[in-house]
């Protein structure tokens, strides 16, 4: 079943085509990655789907609906947790939760109990009666799922959660997206992180220029798009690019090093060993190579 369905959709703002043309779906129970360089359109193509945007053309629709004639009736059954955390600083953290699970309707009997639930999920328990302004930045960002997830949504839009989170609170983040993808919850991605596609996403689509182009599974776009083992040299010991294209890998560089890529791991420690480098690195592929390949664009933090 899909729970989002996109065909043909575009938005062009004024001379500017922001997205253009873009089919994808997004299956109920799994997490959807949307991965793609400032400006890809990955930000429009979100704010379309919960309706704050209205789309130029194409068919959209979001559990059946479309979001530009109800999109309160999308919203009814989104959680949404945005690049801002956009709470209120001055409120206590379960005064705040309290008040936002009034505005998406959780009966009053529930409320308290819902929103020490999801405290508790979130691991903000012993901070419930802490005011919002002196919670670090990685509990704030908590306090953002646990608003999010107030009206028990069937799919969640997480537009890249864990930017500038220390890798504790990324991990425990990670770790309650996967368990809530097992309790049913359906998951919609955008992230600038590889590893964190790489973890979380069952399916994601590449999008440059407000156009798709490449999707699959994270698996499956590097055995397509960039299979087998980089060996990076580093330093004075790196071999001259005569010796590396004598290998038959391929040859890049960038301010990190000098990047050899070869079909396997046995190929990467033979020409190791035969060159003798003492500064390398031996790792297979990965997304990030993919996305390079595909937009020759880094994916950074403002992306």
């Amino acid at each position: 079943m899909s729970i989002v369905c996109a065909s043909q959709v575009r938005k062009v703002f004024k001379d500017t085509e922001a997205v253009a043309s873009v089919d994808f779906e997004v299956r109920e129970g799994e997490c959807f990655g949307l991965l793609g360089p400032n400006g890809a359109g990955k930000s429009t193509l979100i704010r379309m789907i919960y309706g704050a945007v209205l789309r130029t053309g194409g068919d959209l629709r979001v559990f059946g609906i479309d979001p530009g004639e109800d999109s309160r009736g999308v919203k009814r059954r989104l959680g949404i947790v945005l690049q801002e955390n956009a709470l209120d600083e001055e409120m206590g953290v379960r005064a705040n939760m309290l008040m936002f699970a009034r505005c998406v309707g959780v009966p009053r009997a529930e409320r308290g109990e819902r929103v020490d639930e999801l405290l508790d999920l979130m691991a903000l328990s012993h901070r419930a009666n802490a005011q919002i302004r002196e919670l670090s930045g990685g509990m704030k960002r908590r306090l953002a799922f646990v608003r999010a997830l107030l009206g028990r949504p069937d799919l969640l839009i997480l537009d890249e959660p864990t930017t500038g989170l220390d890798p504790a609170v990324r991990l425990l983040l990670w770790e309650k997206v996967v368990q809530l993808k097992k309790e049913g919850i359906t998951v919609l991605l955008t992230t600038h992180y590889m590893d964190e596609a790489e973890r979380l996403c069952d399916r994601l689509m590449i999008i440059d220029q407000g156009r798709s182009q490449a999707e699959g599974s994270p698996r499956k776009l590097i055995r397509n798009h960039r299979p087998g083992v980089v060996v990076t040299f580093a330093g004075q010991s790196t071999p001259s690019e005569e010796d590396l294209l004598a290998t038959g890998g391929q040859v890049s560089r960038d301010m990190l090093g000098t990047h050899l890529r070869l079909p396997s791991f046995q190929d990467a420690e033979q020409i190791v060993e035969r060159i003798g480098s003492e500064h390398v690195i031996v790792r297979p592929t990965n997304l990030e190579d993919v996305f390079l390949e595909i937009t020759g664009k880094e994916l950074t933090a403002d992306a």
